[in-house]
């Protein structure tokens, strides 16, 4: 479901949560509903923002307007589409790592459905943006992601989840992410598209390449092989 029963917070009832949450996640990294509560009761503005961007947006109005989500039902016909497609290349990452898209925790702090439902959407098109920056799951991958994520959004959560992953990295993994994923994904997250416009479940049975191309992405550079 896209919300959980919706939870209305006065201001100071939403710095509680703000605060235990950025807590809790510095503590363990593996609680996604404790990100998800970090990102809706700081990323108000920022979502705001996003859906007016999206009404400007041919292609994100088409995704306001038929609210789709990332859930097995919608999404499992990835699996049988050709090897090349950007559908076949999600499929794989996912059924690789035994993800889910029904995973996903509902959204429960945002006050109006729309809202609430873009909160969800960007929460829900992260592993599709994991597959066309061909990034991986583990700590640097994520925390890559997350410096695109808030070029693209501007969410205050994931310059704090970047910060809190970092701080958890050795010093050779400190050094790797900093001098060569952190500047590629500083380029990558201004050259590509505006990627909450985008509906991608229409572009399922395209070429990844050409979608890759189109949407201006430029995947992640494999590790230096000192670092492999």
């Amino acid at each position: 479901m896209m919300t959980g029963g919706r939870v209305k917070l006065n201001g100071w009832q939403q710095a509680a949560v703000a605060v235990g949450s950025a807590v809790g996640a510095l503590l363990d990294p593996r609680r996604a509903d404790l990100i998800a509560a970090l990102g809706e009761t700081t990323g108000k503005p920022a979502f705001e923002r996003v859906l007016e961007r999206m009404k400007r947006s041919p292609e994100g109005r088409a995704v306001l307007l038929e609210r789709p989500r990332v859930i097995s039902a919608n999404v499992g016909h990835a699996w049988d589409l050709p090897p090349n497609t950007f559908g076949a290349a999600y499929a794989k990452f996912m059924g690789s790592r035994n993800f889910s898209p029904d995973d996903r925790p509902p959204v429960r702090f945002m006050e109006t459905e729309e809202i609430a439902y873009v909160a969800a959407r960007a929460r829900e098109v992260h592993d599709f943006w994991h597959t066309l920056f061909d990034l991986p799951t583990n700590l640097i991958g994520e925390s890559a992601l997350k410096v695109i994520e808030f070029e693209q959004m501007l969410l205050p959560m994931c310059a704090l989840s970047v910060a809190g992953g970092t701080a958890r990295f050795s010093q050779s993994q400190r050094s790797l992410f900093y001098q060569h994923y952190f500047p590629w994904a500083l380029r990558s997250g201004v050259k590509c598209t505006d990627l909450m416009c985008l509906y991608y479940e229409r572009h399922f049975d395209e070429d990844l390449e050409d979608v890759r191309r189109r949407w201006g992405i430029i995947p992640a550079p494999p590790p230096p092989l000192r670092a492999a």
